[in-house]
């Protein structure tokens, strides 16, 4: 009878066992690809976490995953042309250049306030207006190639990436990929389990 109960209670904790080694060992991967952050030498090998020794190859592919994937100066120019040819943009210039004509132009040249009537105003607004369009083109075509000299994103996020300390780089791809690493913990924790259960059986059979 007690040889039969230790048996049941092999059978019962060979899997959970099991399944805390492979929870425990997937931990240690996950905490090994940051840890150690300083190269540390043990005989002939060289240990140091993943993303540590990796940050500058890291650094490097986000730059230009990020410059010619996700975000670059010719969205950005996109972006400024299609603000600014919005109706509303338009309307507030031609508001702006009547209240100049009424306000500001008489104390430049007082004479003229006897000759301002809105018919004069209207003529005015309508002949600066119409080359409003192309101006603002002009514009942002001016403005885009100032951006692509002046804005290297790929650069920016780079050197950004490459002065993270360790602990932030670690912090923000935890946040990052914090359900994923979860994951694979559980993951561990379930095949080890399942190995276990199969290391039952195996017994019982054999």
């Amino acid at each position: 009878m007690d040889l039969n109960i230790h048996f049941n209670i092999t059978y019962i904790v060979l899997p959970l066992i099991a399944a805390l080694i492979g929870w425990f060992t997937n931990y240690i991967a996950i905490k090994m690809l940051f840890h150690p952050k300083k190269e540390i030498r043990f005989l002939f090998f060289k240990i140091q976490g993943v993303f540590p020794k990796r940050q500058k190859d890291l650094a490097k592919k986000l730059g230009n995953i990020v410059s010619t994937e996700l975000f670059s100066t010719d969205d950005i120019q996109k972006t400024l042309k299609e603000i600014v040819s919005a109706p509303t943009i338009k309307d507030l210039i031609v508001n702006k250049l009547e209240a100049i004509i009424y306000e500001k132009l008489p104390n430049v040249i007082p004479m003229i306030a006897m000759f301002l009537s809105p018919e004069l105003v209207n003529k005015i607004k309508n002949a600066l207006t119409a080359d409003i369009d192309k101006m603002l083109r002009e514009l942002m075509d001016e403005v885009g190639d100032k951006l692509n000299d002046v804005l290297d994103i790929n650069s920016i996020v780079e050197n950004k990436v490459n002065n993270f300390s360790c602990e932030k780089l670690e912090t923000i791809l935890f946040e990052i990929m914090k359900k994923e690493f979860k994951f694979i913990e559980i993951i561990g924790a379930v095949l080890g389990f399942i190995i276990g259960i199969v290391q039952v059986v195996l017994t019982m059979v054999a």
